[in-house]
């Protein structure tokens, strides 16, 4: 916005010293003098503002580009004047004590008010997406960033906080590919080297075709002697038997009459429900195990440092 405002301000100028030209008429004065009016009412912009001026008039940012076939200078090209990137600064520590205090909508607001002072500096756009991230704001965490690693390829917080938004999207293959730009970048950085295995472990669990549709890992669940025991001592139980029996019949599509056939679809769930309730009974440990097994793969983010 200060960027824009020091545009105005040039456009201003240039309007107030043509209603002073003697060759207008009065009533040409007069409307360049009511367009001066509302743009310093729309934009907050009085005489006094002379911190908004530009190094170059409005005539000269247009000469070059029409008369050399330059392009106009974008906005953002306009070098911020020290009190705007001192001012930033400071809106960016207010920005990161209320990341302290997990105030993280206060912490937006202060980290956006910096970039608009100096849309420039990599740091503020990193920071806001930490923030982003807090509020489960992942693809503006993301879009921030972007921005950031345009201004500084380097970055290796940008690169680390992006691969985070993309993980919690569930975006595994992009987070590991940040992740690992974050780590070629800063080698000893155990946070990433943390976020990067979690990473690639969900990325695993993923494709793994016998993980599929449930919340632990079928593979390590067969290879657990607990429960290959307990199966097998199940399978002795007559009702288990006339259950499997009932469901194997169904599924090859033979006669589903008799003891423990199985007719639709709510009495293969109710099979299965019956078949659970009697691992319960069986090892309720191991099913407590399995459970704890599931909620220790939740993904979870690290505790991080703020530029």
């Amino acid at each position: 916005m200060s960027s824009l405002k020091r545009l105005v301000y040039a456009v201003i100028h240039f309007l107030r010293e043509q209603s002073q030209r003697d060759d207008y008429t009065s009533d040409e004065q007069e409307s360049l003098e009511v367009a001066v009016q509302c743009l310093e009412t729309v934009f907050k912009i009085g005489p006094e503002d002379t911190h908004l001026a530009t190094p170059k008039s409005l005539e000269e940012m247009f000469s070059q580009a029409y008369l050399k076939k330059e392009e106009l200078t974008p906005i953002e090209s306009f070098s911020s004047l020290p009190a705007d990137i001192e001012k930033a600064e400071q809106l960016k520590d207010e920005g990161n004590n209320f990341m302290k205090e997990q105030n993280y909508e206060a912490a937006v607001d202060c980290y956006t008010q910096a970039v608009e002072l100096d849309p420039k500096n990599a740091v503020y756009y990193c920071n806001r997406a930490a923030a982003f991230n807090q509020l489960g704001n992942h693809s503006n965490a993301v879009r921030d960033c972007e921005k950031a690693i345009s201004i500084d390829v380097v970055y290796s917080k940008a690169y680390g906080r992006m691969g985070k938004a993309l993980a919690a999207m569930n975006k595994y293959k992009e987070a590991i590919g940040s992740y690992q730009k974050a780590l070629d970048l800063d080698p000893d950085n155990e946070s990433y080297k943390s976020n990067l295995r979690l990473a690639e472990q969900k990325l695993r669990h993923v494709a793994s075709p016998t993980s599929a549709g449930f919340g632990f890992d079928m593979t390590s669940l067969m290879n657990n002697p607990a429960f290959v025991s307990m199966a097998a001592s199940l399978m002795q139980d007559p009702q288990i038997q006339r259950l499997m029996s009932g469901m194997m019949s169904n599924s090859g599509g033979g006669p589903a009459a008799g003891v423990g056939g199985l007719t639709d679809l709510s009495s293969l769930i109710q099979a299965g429900q019956q078949f659970a309730q009697q691992i319960q009974q069986q090892n309720p440990e191991l099913i407590q195990q399995l459970r704890n097994q599931v909620r220790s793969r939740s993904f979870s983010g690290t505790t991080e440092e703020h530029s």
